[in-house]
């Protein structure tokens, strides 16, 4: 009897462990058809949020695309337009470019006073974006400033997390830059073997061995030719000569 009841119960145990495996995958079948719609709708948003973080980066971008960061500018002045007039004599001084008033759309100091005694950076934003390509193409003229271009603060910590980088790739002998928050970097190693390659495998050795072989060529035929004029003239003097002679 109690072998009976040791068979029956572990019957009853497989059944309901057979229930219970059934009844979660069907309330799990259940729960993730009614997810799935949310999870559609959560990828859909998170795309939405990247394209508006894009959106807003780019416009960020465009927002300070004129602006000019001048570091090292003393600040001696006590009025905005004291301070116009410093950066116009800088710019006219060491670059001799000419900032009219109407060239500049807003000009301030940025930044807290620290306790190094630096002056804070002026930030120059300009209407005319070649007025800035002007500037910063020259700003290696520049003696006692130096100006950078208005960066966001994730732009500096991506340009700064580069640096490391940047100085690896310039020791190997590439050519390495930062655009932005993006690093470029040319390889010149291989673009002088590409070069070299290029010039080794030219048409144009060839093509003076095959004008020499076309000119041989032409010659040799001009040769026979003319041999065959000469014979057969020859023939034609000596058939004249014996029919005089008859």
């Amino acid at each position: 009897m109690d072998d009976q009841f040791q068979l029956l119960f572990d019957k009853m145990k497989v059944e309901m462990q057979k229930q219970t495996e059934e009844l979660t995958n069907t309330i799990t079948e259940k729960i993730d058809e009614k997810l799935k719609p949310i999870l559609e709708e959560n990828k859909n948003l998170q795309k939405k949020v990247e394209n508006l973080e894009k959106k807003v980066e780019y416009l960020e971008r465009e927002k300070k695309a004129n602006n000019i960061i001048i570091h090292g500018l003393k600040e001696e002045e006590t009025s905005t337009l004291e301070l116009v007039k410093q950066v116009k004599e800088c710019f006219s001084k060491d670059l001799n470019i000419k900032i009219e008033d109407w060239d500049i759309n807003k000009i301030y100091r940025i930044g807290n006073n620290n306790k190094t005694g630096k002056p804070k950076p002026t930030l120059l934003s300009l209407v005319s974006k070649w007025k800035k390509s002007e500037i910063m193409k020259n700003k290696k003229k520049l003696k006692e400033i130096y100006v950078t271009d208005d960066y966001s603060k994730e732009t500096l910590e991506k340009r700064k997390a580069l640096q490391p980088k940047l100085t690896e790739e310039r020791e190997k002998g590439n050519i390495a830059f930062i655009k932005y928050d993006q690093l470029i970097i040319k390889n010149t190693i291989n673009t002088k073997d590409k070069r070299k390659r290029e010039i080794s495998t030219s048409p144009q050795n060839d093509s003076q061995p095959r004008k020499q072989q076309t000119l041989m060529n032409a010659s040799n035929n001009y040769r026979i030719n003319a041999f065959d004029i000469m014979r057969g003239r020859s023939l034609s003097l000596s058939s004249n000569s014996a029919t005089n002679e008859q």
